[in-house]
């Protein structure tokens, strides 16, 4: 099976199979014991999960319930599960396509499904998807995408951005309107790439119009290469309800240390985040080779910054992994983050950039977990192989590794790792 089809997630023998909505019932109704978990402070602990939530942290053995769904968690390390604030299902798994590229709801639902398994087969247990409306394909993809939400309900949630590609002019009119069609429809964000249009600042005011009219969130695609344009953007999304979020910002990194300073200042006064990809491009922006936002800066000026996927071998990256801890990864080797930061990037700051609950391994928080083969985050980040994914209270994915060495007089007199096929956990 290639790794572009996902096999389907693992049932744990209490959880129940279907789909829909039994999915999301069974969620609720389980109660799951995770045993022998490592914790990031270096703590072995029990977890017991139910209603979808972490009921009780205690010391290893410390939580005797023999009637409950076990996983034996010895050998990983536990941590919130991360969120992707910035994928395109509706483009994702196309780059080697043979000839122009299906839009047809029935392909992108296919794409967009798929790709959302790919991802929380990594770990990510929340998807927000960035959807192109409008041209010749109107609305038709992001009927395709709420599609795809309804049928992963209880394996993974998904959430879709309507991006529109013009808002101002005689063309405009039309986008505009589509647009709120798309949040009719169900699209919950309201997006788009101001730098696009012809009007970048009439864009910008008709998206924050429309997203006070609804109360939705904005999250906007710009280079962030033009000072004066995020200037423009702080002064007018100032003070909006539920925020706004801009990415990937790779052209901040282009701008003189002054510039890109100042415009950090403005974007962290008015409350705006930015999503930086650190994998690549997403092809939303239609260039190519932007780099990485200066997350440091960024930080330091108390801007909140979460790190995304973006492309998923689509046109913006033919071999895109949509894997968050490859995304934290590239942050702390490249940029300049401690592996702590970099992963918090990946998990706690895309679900707060994406509006949802904080998770933190204690007793009353979301069961959105990933468990790691590893003891530190460092570790998990640089061999992150075997992971067991947990949403609401449920095991809904796994992927194991096993690596072995040949027999030989080195390996035994070194005493090298070895993950045996028939350890228990693997």
């Amino acid at each position: 099976m290639s790794d572009s089809q996902p096999q389907q997630p693992f049932q744990s023998p209490r959880s129940g199979g279907g789909g829909g909505n039994s999915n999301a019932a069974a969620a609720e109704a389980t109660t799951l014991l995770l045993t022998g978990a490592r914790l990031t402070d270096g703590r072995t602990v029990d977890v017991r999960l139910g209603g979808g939530r972490i009921q009780a942290v205690g010391t290893a053995g410390s939580l005797p319930a023999p009637a409950l769904s076990r996983v034996d968690l010895t050998g990983y390390l536990l941590l919130p599960a991360p969120a992707e604030p910035h994928a395109h299902g509706d483009t994702a798994l196309t780059a080697d396509a043979d000839g122009p590229v299906s839009y047809t709801p029935d392909e992108v639902q296919r794409r967009a499904t798929e790709a959302a398994l790919l991802q929380l087969g990594h770990g990510a247990t929340a998807v927000r998807s960035h959807v192109r409306i409008g041209d010749v394909h109107g609305l038709g993809p992001m009927e395709a995408v709420l599609q795809a939400r309804r049928s992963l309900r209880g394996l993974a949630d998904l959430t879709a951005v309507a991006v529109p590609r013009l808002l101002t002019g005689v063309a405009g009119a039309d986008g505009l309107a589509m647009l709120r069609d798309a949040v009719k429809m169900g699209a919950s964000v309201i997006g788009g790439c101001p730098d696009l249009d012809p009007d970048p600042t009439g864009f910008l005011e008709a998206v924050l119009e429309l997203a006070a009219e609804h109360g939705c969130p904005v999250d906007l695609h710009t280079d962030g290469d033009d000072p004066g344009r995020l200037a423009r953007l702080a002064a007018m999304a100032g003070g909006l309800r539920p925020g706004v979020t801009i990415g990937p910002c790779g052209g901040l990194a282009r701008l003189p240390l002054d510039a890109a300073a100042r415009a950090a200042d403005q974007l962290a006064a008015a409350g705006v985040r930015v999503t930086c990809l650190p994998q690549g491009d997403c092809a939303a922006l239609e260039r190519r080779g932007l780099r990485t936002a200066p997350v440091r800066l960024l930080r330091a000026a108390g801007v909140r910054v979460a790190a995304g996927s973006g492309a998923l071998r689509d046109a913006g990256n033919p071999v895109g992994r949509g894997d968050p801890l490859e995304a934290a990864y590239l942050l702390a080797s490249q940029g300049g983050l401690r592996a702590a930061e970099a992963y918090e990037s990946v998990s706690g700051c895309a679900r707060e950039a994406m509006g949802l609950p904080e998770v933190r391994v204690e007793a009353g928080f979301p069961a959105e977990l990933l468990a790691v083969r590893g003891d530190r985050i460092a570790g998990v980040l640089s061999l992150a192989y075997s992971r067991i994914v947990i949403h609401r209270g449920r095991v809904v994915a796994r992927t194991s590794a096993v690596r072995e060495y040949c027999d030989s007089a080195v390996a035994v007199a070194l005493d090298l790792p070895r993950q045996g096929r028939t350890e228990s956990g693997t």
